[in-house]
């Protein structure tokens, strides 16, 4: 591939891809919810972040990698995805893990306990 065509592809897939970028730090949990949100770990392959939601506490729209979450509280808790705005209730066991794809959603901890979670989230 010649220098020029190289640079004008590099630019058009940048000119693409940094929306997407952006629009995902925009989204990113540790930015949006200081508070309840805490990195425990990170480095090229993975981020590990602890969360702890009071009971009747909210997480707005934000965003995860796939990812597994470990529970450590048991809570019942309702989701909503985006783009779809398809709301969902679960209850999650102390204890337990679940893997999940990337995601776009919000959280409400409609349960009486303060949830605590440590998820770990892929970079690759």
């Amino acid at each position: 591939m010649k220098r020029r065509e190289l640079i004008a592809s590099t630019f058009f897939m940048g000119a693409i891809f940094r929306p997407l970028l952006e629009a995902q730090d925009n989204l990113d949990p540790l930015k949006i919810m200081p508070d309840t949100h805490k990195l425990l770990f990170e480095n090229q392959f993975v981020r590990v972040i602890e969360s702890k939601v009071p009971a009747g506490g909210r997480e707005p729209k934000h965003s995860h990698p796939h990812c597994v979450t470990v529970y450590l509280a048991e809570i019942d808790a309702e989701i909503t995805t985006f783009p779809d705005h398809e709301t969902s209730h679960v209850h999650r066991t102390a204890g337990t893990a679940g893997w999940s794809e990337a995601t776009v959603h919000e959280v409400r901890n409609v349960g009486n306990t303060a949830s605590h979670n440590i998820r770990i989230e892929l970079k690759c």
